[in-house]
């Protein structure tokens, strides 16, 4: 089941800009940088602190690139701020079955590529009090155990 906070995802209109505040305000660094096409977005991750379970816990910048994208639409309507929190799991595939089957909607119908080569689902915000949540497993989990269909 889930077994950490993985990130905090955050829309931002302006990239560096918003990289360079949390670099000198909180002494972020920026582990990893990418463009994800199917997402529309250009991000940062910067980790915050590893923890147990080999894992880590990030700060996930998100610029749209597109004005079609889910955040630019997200950016529209609510500015700046934080977009979704995410959960981490050895088992993303087995845990959205679980949580679909308690009625909670699962906006993917099968896990997708996220940051870092993870995979990724979201949760429906109107089933989980307004927070659009994401479970997330890391390309190393995945590596260590594949998921089983």
């Amino acid at each position: 089941m889930l077994t950490r906070i993985d990130h905090i995802g955050i829309a931002c209109r302006d990239l560096d800009t918003t990289v360079a505040f949390y670099r000198a305000t909180y002494g972020f660094e920026v582990h990893h940088t990418e463009v994800n096409e199917e997402q529309g977005v250009r991000e940062a991750m910067l980790r915050i602190n590893g923890t147990d379970d080999g894992g880590a816990t990030w700060i996930q910048l998100l610029e749209p690139i597109r004005e079609d994208s889910p955040v630019a639409t997200w950016l529209a309507k609510n500015g700046e701020g934080v977009h979704h929190i995410a959960f981490g799991t050895a088992d993303v595939d087995g845990d959205a079955r679980e949580i679909g089957a308690r009625g909670v909607r699962v906006l993917y119908d099968e896990p997708r590529r996220g940051s870092m080569d993870s995979r990724i689902t979201f949760l429906h915000p109107k089933d989980c009090h307004g927070v659009l949540t994401e479970l997330v497993t890391s390309a190393s989990a995945a590596a260590e155990d594949p998921p089983t269909a």
